[in-house]
């Protein structure tokens, strides 16, 4: 979608649709005033009478089709008082797919309708130009790649113009437009990525994927095979892969924005399961289709380097960051690891496995211990699809957070918040370390049921050397989720969390 801003005020706005916010209660000329006078129509267009501007109620106003402004969506914000900044997301994202099923080859946003949104939410115009631009993004998005008769399907619109009532818009506006429009696009390739099928996105499929967006970044690329991992001695994550016939590969990405080489790193680490049968400990039939997701951890991770190609040269972060995605299947098979077998990780520690199911703290422990080789990250965090466990602690609404670190884990409870990513701290205790204790080995890599994303968390953080701050996400609840800004599938839970936490 082409995003321009039409400035000039409204005698220059011109958009086959375009968006104005009401509150709850509100008439026209209070939720209006500016727009009329693009559309002078406005304020009598029958629809009115029956539009209450509740949460999420929408009303096609017409006007003369000659008009350079013929259709107005009013989209009902509900409560003044009640209102929040999911509430708003969703809002535009059900007002765009309207747009789309009406045939609307553009759509407007009246900003200074948003700008009285602004001190409700006590966040600036800017920061809200950014939400509605994202949602707009991520309400067009659908996963149609294999639906034969998609050609059939409403088009979404060509363009989006944000209607300024100014000679100019404000250049903090337009920079969090661009903000807004970078983060959309790593969200819809990590939606891409874990919505895809198994057979098409491998692990060397996801390696060439993120060579892509390597060249578009001018970021440093390597995609580590079998023979790469056995001479960096990944046992734990080899151990993973030996059922699979595809290859694994440990995917690094690397930018290095000029004037930051000395700087200590971000390091991100994602799971990149991408089908997870769980091995010899083979799972239930029932929603075995879904652990094609099981790579989200690692897509999210991708997709935040997306949004750093898109947003270079306007915007770098202040110190280098580097991705790691170990990618691989986990199957059953001859040569597959069984319970009992011990496996030796890069850290030299020896893993009994109970559990052939619980693979991605393997492959993360190995990624976890490279991505700390000869580097000091200034933050290292984990991002991954790890348990079942966590899903039953919180719900499907928030993430589990992991973190020994006050400072850390405040700032990442409160940008996923503000960002549309809720996590919720769970903590990490010593008596886990009796719950994974193996009698031939230096740890289980399973231990009892009760607990099992904190014996998670535990074990990941034996592989983070003492005082890297560093922080685990465990999305098992949050990976796949339907709204209005989110097609039922894939969500790209991290992308937007993660990025902030670069700059």
């Amino acid at each position: 979608m082409d995003i321009r801003f039409q400035t000039g005020g409204p005698s220059a706005w011109k958009a086959e649709a375009v968006l104005t916010f009401v509150f709850e209660g509100e008439g026209p000329d209070e939720a209006c005033h500016v727009l009329e006078q693009a559309a002078p129509w406005l304020g009598i267009a029958p629809a009115w009478r029956d539009f209450k501007g509740k949460k999420r109620e929408l009303a096609t106003l017409y006007g003369p089709p000659a008009m350079d402004i013929p259709r107005v969506q009013a989209v009902g914000l509900g409560r003044r008082e009640a209102l929040t900044a999911v509430d708003l997301r969703y809002a535009v994202g059900g007002a765009v797919r309207l747009c789309r099923e009406q045939g609307a080859a553009d759509v407007g946003i009246d900003l200074a309708s948003l700008g009285r949104v602004a001190p409700v939410l006590d966040r600036d115009l800017a920061a809200l130009a950014r939400e509605v631009v994202l949602a707009a993004l991520l309400g067009l998005y659908r996963y149609d790649r294999w639906l034969s008769d998609r050609a059939e399907l409403p088009a979404d619109p060509a363009r989006l113009f944000l209607l300024v009532d100014d000679e100019f818009a404000p250049d903090a506006v337009r920079d969090a437009v661009r903000l807004g429009e970078a983060e959309a696009a790593g969200l819809r390739l990590a939606r891409d990525l874990a919505n895809g099928p198994a057979n098409v996105v491998t692990p060397t499929a996801f390696a060439e994927a993120a060579r892509a967006v390597a060249e578009r970044g001018g970021m440093k690329f390597r995609a580590l095979g079998p023979a790469e991992l056995e001479a960096e001695r990944m046992g734990a994550f080899l151990a993973v892969a030996r059922g699979a016939r595809q290859e694994p590969r440990l995917v690094v990405l690397e930018y290095i924005p000029e004037g930051t080489e000395s700087e200590q790193p971000v390091v991100l680490v994602g799971k990149g399961v991408t089908f997870d049968s769980g091995g010899i400990s083979i799972k239930p039939s029932a929603g075995m289709a879904e652990m094609k997701g099981d790579m989200s951890g690692a897509a999210a991770v991708l997709g935040v380097f997306e949004a750093l190609a898109q947003l270079a040269p306007h915007r770098r972060p202040s110190r280098p960051v580097l991705g790691l995605m170990p990618c691989t299947e986990n199957m059953p098979g001859g040569n597959a690891t069984r319970p009992g077998d011990i496996v030796i990780a890069r850290s030299g520690a020896s893993i009994e496995i109970t559990n052939t199911d619980a693979e991605g703290r393997l492959i993360l422990a190995d990624a976890l211990d490279y991505g700390q080789d000869g580097r000091e990250p200034a933050l290292l965090v984990d991002i991954a699809t790890l348990t079942g466990a966590c899903v039953v602690a919180l719900g499907k609404d928030a993430a589990g957070l992991f973190c020994d670190d006050d400072a850390l884990a405040a700032a990442l409870f409160e940008t996923g918040k503000r960002l549309g990513e809720r996590s919720w701290r769970l903590p990490i205790w010593d008596t886990s370390k009796e719950a994974m204790k193996s009698n031939v080995a230096d740890m289980l890599n399973s231990g009892p049921r009760e607990g099992g994303a904190l014996h998670a968390a535990w074990f990941l953080k034996q592989f983070v050397k003492p005082g890297t701050p560093w922080a685990h996400l465990d999305i098992a609840a949050t990976d796949n989720t339907e709204s209005p800004i989110n097609a039922k599938g894939a969500s790209g839970f991290g992308v937007r969390t993660l990025l902030e936490m670069v700059w």
